[in-house]
């Protein structure tokens, strides 16, 4: 499983729980770093039978979210959280597991317990905006976007959610401010330029729309080169 971080801590930890419980857990994590998801879950599982903990099934959580098994993991992830109702990195991945179930509510709830506890962090915050941004309160992402990009001016990802939603409000300029801010910190990021074109078009700037969405093109998305080849000289 791709970006998921652990520390020698984690199994430690595991140690206090019984033999057998921690033989299956340092099974289970190693499995996983082989990435053979489900031999881990099998372990994770036996362990947890014998000593159920916040760690484990958390650590499960990630496996099941890995296989897809979303509902799975939201389950996991909310043992973890009634054991310890801090653990952040349980809220936070509930939701995204709850985000790639569409159920955006859920995800801005979860997202809004971790700030609760770590008002400064900005991952969390743009999470909770494209939660907001896919729910339509476009004013609130803004401001989630921005608080973002306060802590860390360097977070592009920050912009290109705020441009999203500025132009979803009609804010062209300020939407083509965003991703011109995207673009300074990511040059390649195609989608920055197709989406700035879009933002030109709306304000009738068909030239520099061709030139964004060329750019896009060459980046290779094909939309963009549909568009140019019948749109620009």
């Amino acid at each position: 499983m791709k970006n998921i971080l652990f520390t020698l801590a984690l199994l430690i930890s595991f140690s206090s729980f019984g033999q057998t419980a921690a033989e299956y857990f340092e099974r289970g994590f190693k499995k996983i770093q082989l990435s053979d998801d489900k031999g881990a879950l099998e372990d994770l599982t036996k362990g947890i039978e014998i000593a159920p903990n916040e760690f484990a099934y958390y650590l499960r959580g990630l496996v099941k979210d890995g296989l897809g098994d979303y509902y799975g993991a939201i389950a996991d992830y909310t043992k973890a959280i009634e054991i310890n109702p801090n653990y952040t990195k349980a809220y936070i991945n509930r939701g995204f597991s709850k985000f790639k179930l569409k159920d955006y509510s859920g995800a801005i709830t979860d997202y809004t317990n971790v700030l609760d506890i770590n008002p400064n962090d900005a991952d969390t915050l743009i999470n909770r905006g494209d939660s907001k941004n896919e729910l339509g309160d476009y004013p609130g992402a803004i401001a989630d976007y921005t608080k973002a990009i306060e802590i860390n001016p360097n977070y592009f990802n920050a912009n290109f959610g705020r441009g999203i939603a500025k132009y979803k409000l009609k804010d062209y300029y300020g939407a083509i401010a965003d991703y011109t801010k995207v673009i300074e910190l990511n040059p390649n990021y195609t989608a920055a330029y197709y989406n700035r074109s879009i933002s030109k078009e709306a304000l009738g700037d068909l030239n520099g729309a061709c030139v964004d969405r060329k750019k896009a093109a060459e980046l290779g998305n094909r939309d963009a080169a549909k568009w140019v080849a019948n749109q620009c000289n």
